[in-house]
């Protein structure tokens, strides 16, 4: 890998002195997918360059995602996990003194594998640096890519890229089909996509009212509820899940720091939580479900951290937009937790449990103790010749896979997408999960690369041309590292032997997997349900 200094004129921004970078593979976005495909490419012998805009590599898993979902439910999937990510997982078990997997982490035991992993690789990620959005961010050559520019003023040129971000920037900036949203049913044949007519999956389990004057429709709606008609189900629509921060929180007093009041702090945010208590709902609350004590703090319960149908501006807006609501569902969050555990309209039971809590002062010192990162968890998706669809997920009739490089095992899991009213009350809708009607199934190899009209050097990572509902099956942390294990082979033949990546031999990748223990087909009866 070279690197030359030069002096670089404006792009869209003023910047002054800047590098070149000359590379075989770059990748884009250090997530779970992002880290494992620059693990792999180095394995095998092949410069890599990886970048993250953000200040730390590891995604999720490394900023509160510590309860993996593997063998947590009434299914066994841990025979799905093989290659890098089950490598992962045992250095998580190792670095806590037991043999096999550790499924349950504390975000710092996990950043420290990572860490340790792109050392031992010789991968030092490039942090902050963000992909220019626009035209000035890539240099393309017909259908092949040539470089990639940051804000910074770095310019990476590779023979073959890799976009494993969750946002699917680099995919959208190089004039690859995405789509931001729900399809209508009616595109592939679907059954639970679009706009859903009926939700009682962690629907309210109690009635509460919506409006600011209860019972009076004209006085406006309280917060989280957005006024909007229900639609048609199965429409397609620009709706995503909700996105939420997972937070670490601990009771252990030595360790424990109290919830504060963050800036913007508003109590009349919370009325909703107000009446869900009033009408006798039961609400989230922290568990100690990680080690010493501490919590992985998810959100998919009828009420919680996940603020449904505030996000829909963020996978195309720009960074600006994208911080505006970060930072919104940041103070919102920070300050629910304050208000549970202080406000004196909340009932002193509720405040009791709350206030016990507080965050690690040995996680996320960088930030004071809460994540970095926000819980994206559905963007954009590329839309290639190969979709992904709800068929794939089907235990009967379902779509059979030729070039499997993993196996997704986990139900279509969709969270909400807005809050709004119903029949006079607060209504959740878009939730998919569970039933036992869907089963495992390979991930094609096909539903990673874009059509060869559009780019074909370049390949997706974390989001893979899929519908809305077959992506709630696959965006699992441990599938997100066995996909970026799959590009990062395929992108080691790709620039190895001067190939297109629709042209790279499915036989000698999938040769590849399996001499690196990647589980891409699983053998006998896999039902949903145990």
């Amino acid at each position: 890998m070279t690197i030359r200094p030069f002096l670089l004129a404006l792009f869209c921004c003023t910047v002054s002195a800047a590098e070149i970078l000359d590379t075989e593979v770059c990748i884009y976005g250090a997530t779970a997918a992002g880290v494992m495909a620059a693990v792999q490419v180095a394995r095998e012998g092949r410069q890599v360059v990886l970048l993250e805009p953000g200040t730390y590599a590891g995604g999720i898993s490394v900023d509160g995602l510590g309860g993996t979902d593997i063998d947590n439910h009434n299914f066994k999937n841990s025979v799905a996990v093989g290659g890098l990510a089950a490598e992962f997982y045992r250095r998580i078990g190792k670095a806590y003194g037991k043999d096999g997997f550790g499924l349950r982490f504390e975000p710092h035991v996990a950043q420290s594998v990572v860490d340790t992993l792109l050392a031992e690789h010789g991968v030092k990620p490039r942090l902050r640096e963000r992909l220019i959005l626009g035209a000035a961010g890539i240099e393309k050559t017909g259908t092949r890519l040539t470089a990639i520019r940051t804000e910074s003023g770095l310019t990476v040129r590779a023979k073959v890229f890799i976009d494993a971000t969750i946002e699917g920037d680099l995919l959208h900036v190089a004039g690859v089909s995405t789509i931001i949203g729900r399809e209508p049913n009616a595109r592939y044949g679907e059954t639970k996509n679009g706009i859903r007519g009926e939700n009682s999956y962690r629907q309210f389990s109690v009635k509460v009212d919506p409006y600011r004057i209860p019972g009076d429709p004209t006085s406006g709606l309280i917060p989280t509820v957005q006024d909007e008609p229900f639609g048609t189900p199965g429409d397609g629509d620009h709706r995503l899940q909700g996105f939420c921060f997972r937070f670490c929180f601990t009771k252990v007093e030595a360790n424990r720091v109290p919830f504060t009041k963050p800036g913007g702090y508003d109590p009349a945010q919370y009325e909703i939580y107000l009446r869900y208590l009033k009408a006798g709902g039961k609400l989230f609350s922290p568990g100690a479900n990680l080690p010493n004590g501490k919590t992985d703090m998810g959100s998919w319960h009828d009420l919680s951290l996940n603020l449904y149908g505030m996000n829909f501006e963020y996978p195309g807006g720009d960074y600006a937009t994208r911080e505006r609501i970060v930072r919104f569902h940041r103070v919102f969050s920070q300050g629910l937790c304050y208000f549970l555990a202080n406000d004196p309209a909340v009932p002193e039971a509720t405040r009791k449990i709350w206030s016990a809590w507080g965050t690690c002062k040995d996680e996320f010192a960088d930030n004071d103790g809460w994540p970095r990162m926000f819980y994206v968890r559905d963007a954009r998706r590329m839309v290639s010749d190969y979709v992904i669809t709800e068929h794939h997920t089907r235990k009967s009739n379902q779509t059979p896979v030729e070039d499997p490089i993993a196996v997704a095992y986990w139900p279509p899991d969709t969270h909400h997408v807005r809050r709004i009213v119903k029949d006079g009350f607060s209504y959740n809708e878009g939730f998919v999960f569970g039933g036992d009607d869907w089963a495992p199934f390979g991930i094609s190899y096909r539903s990673l690369v874009p059509k060869a009209s559009e780019c074909t050097n370049l390949l997706a990572g974390s989001c893979p041309s899929s519908t809305h509902v077959a992506y709630g099956a696959i965006r699992l942390e441990w599938t997100f590292m066995a996909m970026g294990q799959a590009c990062g082979s395929a992108a080691v033949i790709a620039a190895r032997d001067g190939l297109d990546v629709q042209r790279v031999p499915y036989a000698a990748l999938k040769e590849r997997l399996l001499a690196d223990k990647q589980v891409v087909a699983l053998t006998g009866d896999h039902p949903a349900k145990k």
